[in-house]
C-alpha cells in the first residue's frame, strides 16, 4: 500500500507543479482571453440563429440544435485559425475532438441551465451562470486534447 500511495503523491506533485508553471506562462492568459472572446462570440451567433429560426416559425428545440451546430461551427474555425493557431494539426480530427467537447458542454451547461432554473433563477441569468460554470472546463478540454498535436 505504501508504494501506491507514494506513487500517488509523486502523481499530486507532478501535477501541482505543471498547473503552477501553465498558470504563470503569459501565453496560457492570452490564449484564454482568446477563447473567451471566441465564445462570446459563439454564444451571439448562437442566440441570433435561435432567435431567427424561433421568430420564422421553427419548433424550439431544432432550432436549438440549428443554433448549435452553427455556433459550434463558428467557434472551431475562430478557435483554429486564432485562439490556437500554433497547435493547429488535421482539420477532420481536430473538428471531431471539437464536436465531442462542445457536445459535452453543451450536456453540462444544460444540466447547470435545468438545475438553476428549477431552483427559481430565471433563464436568461440562470443561462449565463451556466456558461460560466462550463467554460474552464470547456477551455482545458480543447487545449489539451481538441488542439493538441
Amino acid at each position: 500500500m505504501t508504494n501506491h500511495s507514494e506513487a500517488g503523491a509523486n502523481r499530486a506533485a507532478t501535477l501541482a507543479d505543471s498547473v503552477g508553471l501553465a498558470l504563470r506562462r503569459r501565453g496560457n492568459w492570452l490564449q484564454l482571453a482568446k477563447f473567451c472572446i471566441v465564445g462570446a462570440s459563439g454564444y451571439g451567433v448562437n442566440l441570433s440563429v435561435y432567435t431567427v429560426l424561433v421568430l420564422s416559425g421553427v419548433h424550439y428545440l431544432p432550432a436549438a440544435v440549428c443554433s448549435f451546430v452553427v455556433a459550434v461551427a463558428n467557434n472551431y474555425t475562430w478557435n483554429r485559425v486564432w485562439t490556437f493557431r500554433r497547435q493547429r494539426g488535421h482539420l477532420v480530427y481536430q473538428g471531431a475532438r471539437f464536436l465531442a467537447v462542445s457536445g459535452v458542454a453543451l450536456g453540462g451547461n444544460l444540466a447547470a441551465l435545468g438545475g438553476l432554473v428549477a431552483l427559481g433563477l430565471p433563464k436568461i441569468p440562470a443561462q449565463a451562470i451556466a456558461i460560466l460554470l462550463v467554460m474552464p472546463w470547456n477551455f482545458l478540454a480543447n487545449k489539451l486534447w481538441s488542439f493538441r498535436r
